[in-house]
């Protein structure tokens, strides 16, 4: 359900995640450098596109926050710390960025809503888009994270292993959010 044009006024939860990441760029910038304010930057500008895109709170709020925790775990080292980490947040952060691009996709009509199609091969549409679209984030992430080893900072940890495990946590999770999408999408709308 979208937000009222009243509502779209007004200050929200994930409007404090876009804080957050606004403070974050400061912060990362000036205690770690610039390597840091380039992805908080990045960050910043991931933040902005649920609100831009008038997407539901819930998604707005743990897909900013997901880009956030993310991006601080890679600097203050949590992935070293945290064996697991790296892979749990492959698998959420791809999952949101799929679900935030297919629903980006559907609102600039680029893909078509349910309506049209039977119900059933509507959601494995859904389900197969998204997972697309996250296999295409999950590339580039890794893309990202060789060219950041490669020409910036050799402490960014890639390798055969770490990529083809982030590649299959990445595909998890946007499988998983192509699921839980085209579950939605089968939902009837309520009208109030």
């Amino acid at each position: 359900m979208s937000r009222t044009a009243t509502d779209r006024r007004a200050f929200t939860p994930a409007d404090v995640v876009r804080v957050a990441a606004l403070v974050s760029l400061v912060v990362g910038t000036l205690t770690l450098g610039g390597i840091a304010g380039a992805l908080f930057l990045l960050v910043l500008g991931g933040v902005s596109v649920p609100r831009a895109l008038d997407l539901p709170a819930p998604l707005d709020v743990a897909y900013g926050a997901s880009l956030i925790f993310a991006a601080w775990a890679s600097q203050l080292e949590w992935y070293d710390a945290v064996d697991w980490l790296d892979l749990a947040v492959h698998l959420v952060c791809t999952g949101l960025i799929a679900a935030v691009a297919y629903l980006a996709l559907v609102r600039w009509e680029l893909l078509p809503g349910t309506v049209a199609t039977p119900p059933a091969r509507a959601s494995a549409g859904v389900v197969v888009v998204t997972a697309g679209l996250g296999a295409i984030a999950a590339i580039l992430w890794e893309v990202g994270e060789w060219a950041g080893h490669t020409y910036l900072d050799e402490g960014i940890g890639v390798g055969y292993d770490d990529t083809v495990t982030d590649l299959a946590a990445g595909l998890l999770g946007a499988l998983i959010a192509g699921l839980v999408l085209a579950r939605r999408e089968r939902r009837p709308e309520v009208r109030s």
